[in-house]
């Protein structure tokens, strides 16, 4: 049986999870970038993925929270 995400995207849906329950907000892509180690583009794909498959809706009202860029 084929799973539904791949185990990086599993990893990634933990993580959100997680950092909200923890923290009471999403985590920002920044959040993401420094935790897995890894480059903007790449986490901003991942979170367009997992969109995509509908595994993640950003709240609207939180949406400057998945930025990377700094506040202007």
């Amino acid at each position: 049986m084929k799973s539904k995400y791949t185990r990086t995207q599993g990893q990634y849906l933990a993580f959100i999870y997680y950092y909200t329950k923890l923290n009471r907000i999403p985590p920002s892509e920044m959040d993401m970038q420094r935790y897995f180690r890894t480059t903007p583009p790449a986490v901003h794909q991942m979170v367009l993925k997992l969109e995509e498959k509908r595994f993640y809706q950003p709240d609207s009202a939180n949406a400057a929270l998945y930025s990377s860029a700094a506040p202007a």
